[in-house]
């Protein structure tokens, strides 16, 4: 196994739906700088979207690599489905490729809830991960290793009503907060009776919103752990290794 060498920096990027927010790490995850944000265009297309990035980093100091999570199903750098930002623009785009062309920079793009699963977990068991935004993202880890990615949001929870549309950002506008919570308490009876994790971590921007006491193997956990997650993949040199050695993080 042949790991990346000594004091790379790496700009890690978060894409969601309302807001893209980056910042710059170290190759064990410590923040070199405060992550900064900037409102997702309102027609968040490719080139949209790459011209946001640009300017929200225009003044950052220098990086080596880039890493980004990206809000739908992403293999290989190429997006598959983008539910919130607009499947029909982003089918096939090479979002790796074109950030890397434009950035000049070795770049690495992955699932949103992914990355910052490899941000928060202790690495210990089978843990899953949730971010409650726009949508509703999940990631599967086992002893810190990411495990194939599944887009949940879209599987059923009630006979009429995906996971994104029966927890996300529009539900909790329209139902409030007091009903959100209940949609909430439901869902993760479901998750916990599915997949009997040992540990479950729930992050986005959504998570603040929540107002009921959590099983003592629930935490909450903020976008700035979540982020660090994009230090761990640029430190092996392939999918294989990394998903293989995660579970050595500190």
């Amino acid at each position: 196994m042949k790991q990346t060498s000594q004091g790379n920096k790496i700009l890690s990027i978060d894409i969601g739906g309302s807001h893209i927010k980056a910042t710059i790490l170290d190759e064990q995850g410590a923040l070199i700088m405060d992550y900064q944000k900037i409102v997702t265009p309102e027609v968040p297309a490719p080139k949209q979207l790459i011209t946001a990035i640009q300017t929200l980093i225009k003044d950052f100091p220098s990086y080596d690599k880039v890493s980004v999570g990206f809000p739908g199903y992403v293999k290989n750098g190429v997006i598959f489905t983008a539910p919130n930002l607009g499947t029909d623009a982003w089918k096939g785009f090479d979002l790796a490729k074109n950030l890397e062309a434009t950035l000049g920079k070795p770049t690495k793009v992955v699932n949103d809830a992914d990355m910052q699963g490899l941000g928060v977990v202790d690495g210990k068991g089978f843990e899953l991960v949730l971010t409650l935004g726009t949508g509703f993202g999940t990631a599967l880890l086992m002893d810190g290793a990411l495990l194939p990615h599944l887009e949940m949001a879209h599987h059923p929870v009630t006979k009429s009503k995906t996971y994104d549309i029966f927890i996300g950002e529009k539900a909790l506008e329209k139902e409030g907060e007091k009903e959100w919570n209940e949609r909430l308490k439901h869902v993760l009876g479901i998750l916990k009776t599915v997949f009997n994790y040992d540990k479950l971590y729930i992050g986005g921007g959504n998570s603040s919103k929540i107002n009921f006491k959590l099983d003592d193997n629930i935490r909450v956990v903020s976008n700035r752990d979540g982020i660090k997650g994009g230090s761990r993949l640029w430190q092996y040199d392939d999918r294989h290794d990394l998903i293989t050695a995660v579970s050595h993080k500190e």
